[in-house]
């Protein structure tokens, strides 16, 4: 009895030590690789997408951590010639959010698509999984160049088998309350009501992610 005793400690104790360390390599990194969207452009940091949506996944019990990789003005080839750096090797998943600023300058939708096609197939090489948030584009830029863009995103989604949020700004866009004053970005609610509609998406990226032991 007393063997038995002395082996049922060890054990305790034995899981005392390895638990933490097991609870701690479930946690998921997941990086919000994007433009002023993502990163919060004049917001505090912790009114940002990527910190908002953190405390969102906390809150539901999600071991997770969403580092903010925006850059305010960046564009699609901006974002390739950065992605290798700004994402870091153990990364989880990228919430991949570009191609506003491509529109709005009036880039071909074909450059841009093209430059989303290579962060993703770079991502992809590494191992990385990859949430893919779509835009919109705006209707000033005529009809024939909407439809161009706004095929981009389901067109790389199919092609690489990639999660779609098809519209990032779903719930924001022309919606009172929500926007800052240039009417283009969102304010901290604006935020809000995009964490709490791309939440499940983001959710069963998380699932898809543990469920492939990444």
């Amino acid at each position: 009895m007393r063997f038995k005793a002395i082996v049922l400690h060890f054990l305790v104790m034995a899981a005392a030590f390895v638990s933490p360390a097991a609870s701690q390599q479930q946690a998921v990194e997941l990086v919000g690789f994007g433009d002023s969207l993502m990163a919060g452009y004049q917001l505090a940091p912790n009114e940002s997408y990527t910190a908002q949506l953190e405390a969102a996944l906390k809150a539901k019990g999600r071991s997770v951590t969403v580092t903010n990789a925006g850059v305010s003005g960046d564009t699609t080839s901006g974002g390739l010639s950065r992605v290798d750096w700004s994402v870091p090797d153990g990364t989880d998943g990228v919430i991949l959010e570009l191609g506003a600023n491509d529109a709005l300058r009036g880039v071909p939708p074909e450059e841009t698509e093209d430059n989303l096609d290579a962060i993703i197939t770079r991502l992809k090489d590494r191992g990385i999984p990859v949430l893919l948030a779509g835009m919109i584009a705006p209707p000033n830029m005529g009809g024939d160049y909407s439809t161009r863009y706004n095929e981009i995103y389901p067109r790389l989604a199919e092609k690489h088998g990639l999660p779609l949020y098809p519209f990032f700004l779903d719930g924001v866009v022309a919606v009172s309350g929500t926007q800052l004053e240039d009417g283009m970005h969102p304010n901290a609610r604006g935020v809000g009501i995009m964490v709490e509609r791309s939440l499940p998406a983001v959710e069963r990226f998380i699932d898809e992610i543990q469920s492939n032991g990444n």
